[in-house]
């Protein structure tokens, strides 16, 4: 946390006319807490959300406007290189004259559309390196085809390379690579803007509020999205699944940032919105590149849940966690959560444990999680969190599984 950030919640403690005994027990911390919050230290944004509440302000107005520090999210020395790599293929120096770069060789749009396919499979399996190892070769490729096709021919080629692009962004953003994920996800909004792709520039909005949502930018995230939601907002009776999905997770992305910003009001509406565009499909949507994610009711339900831990309800959280629309029944029915959501509401479900003192619990989230989508694991905030927690309130000694996943998570046990 930034020293403007700890300033700012200084300020707006003694405008309120607190002590900082007094905001303590007003937001449920403890004075340790208030004292390193406002010091510069670093706390969770559940801790941020809490004392926006007692000050009875949005979380946002206790950001610095400063520019926050730069987060890396691939610190191995592998990754670097590919993201070097991917860095130059994405914004190549640009001269007066003739392109700096080798332009690339170009590629047919199918082509490139089945190597956006392939990619976005390897991101699903949390196969982050072989997605960062494929996509400089398909940015230069997709751009050489725009550069030299015409007509028509060169109109699918733009919306050929903004599924590149989009591919790029929600990598990037996962890795937190802000910067050169919002330089992707621009770019592949102006192009499917240009072509006329309104579906798929509305996805790549949806992609851009999660970058937005990831850097604490809540009073922008839940603009853009509510703005793009009214301007993509179906006829419920002839609406397909893929408009009702992109409908919807705009949605989630106005609730996820207002329930984040202390507007509980905004956040319920828009998961009321989101409950019906979930409600109006008969089962989680995943067919891809219609729809980047999954959405339905499942994930519409999960969503609502991730609220829960966010304000800290943790007895909510388990309350819901594994029954309605997240029982194995609906599960079964409707189809199961994509596995990023999968593995996010889990990460809820273990910090729910970890707060009611359920460590073994806790740890058998931690560890299914390793077992499935160990990579995705090292690259969530919450996870170290969670882990952290629980490192902290254990009396006991460390079990094996618990020092093997503080070393999985980079956590000195």
């Amino acid at each position: 946390m930034t020293t403007g950030l700890g300033d700012n919640l200084r300020k707006y403690r003694r405008t309120a006319g607190l002590t900082q005994e007094e905001f303590a027990e007003a937001s449920g911390k403890s004075i340790s807490t208030v004292r390193k919050a406002e010091q510069g230290g670093h706390v969770s944004m559940e801790t941020l959300a809490d004392f926006a509440r007692a000050l009875g302000v949005q979380t946002s107005a206790l950001f610095a406007s400063e520019a926050p520090r730069p987060v890396v999210g691939a610190e191995d020395e592998a990754n670097r290189r590919y993201l070097a790599e991917l860095r130059r293929a994405l914004m190549p120096p640009i001269g007066l004259a003739a392109p700096l770069a080798d332009p690339g060789e170009a590629a047919e749009p199918s082509a490139v559309r089945q190597s956006v396919q392939d990619g976005h499979a390897l991101y699903q399996a949390d196969r982050y390196t072989s997605v960062a190892r494929q996509l400089p070769g398909l940015l230069r490729s997709s751009e050489a085809a725009v550069a030299i096709l015409e007509g028509e021919d060169q109109q699918h080629a733009m919306i050929a390379r903004a599924h590149a692009l989009l591919l790029t962004g929600k990598y990037l953003t996962q890795v937190r690579q802000y910067d050169m994920a919002y330089f992707a996800l621009a770019e592949a909004i102006r192009l499917a803007r240009e072509t006329g792709s309104t579906h798929l520039a509305a996805t790549g909005v949806v992609g851009l509020c999660w970058l937005l949502l990831r850097q604490d930018r809540f009073d922008e995230s839940e603009a853009l999205a509510a703005q793009t939601a009214a301007d993509v907002e179906p006829r419920m009776s002839e609406a397909t699944p893929s408009h009702l999905a992109v409908w919807g997770e705009l949605w989630l992305r106005v609730a996820a940032a207002a329930v984040r910003n202390n507007r509980p009001d905004v956040a319920q509406e828009a998961r009321r919105l989101a409950r019906t565009a979930g409600g109006a499909m008969d089962s989680e949507h995943t067919e891809f590149p219609a729809h980047w994610s999954a959405f339905g009711p499942v994930t519409a339900e999960a969503k609502a849940v991730e609220d829960l831990s966010l304000v800290g309800d943790a007895r909510g959280v388990l309350r819901r966690a594994d029954g309605g629309p997240l029982s194995a029944q609906a599960l079964r029915s409707y189809g199961t959560l994509s596995p990023n959501n999968w593995g996010r509401h889990r990460l809820d479900v273990a910090r729910a444990h970890v707060v009611l003192g359920s460590h073994q619990d806790a740890m058998d989230e931690l560890m299914r999680l390793r077992q499935t989508s160990g990579e995705w694991l090292t690259h969530q905030p919450m996870a170290r969190r969670v882990m952290g927690d629980l490192l902290k309130t254990r009396k006991r000694t460390l079990t094996g599984d618990m020092r093997s996943m503080a070393a999985h998570l980079g956590i000195a046990g």
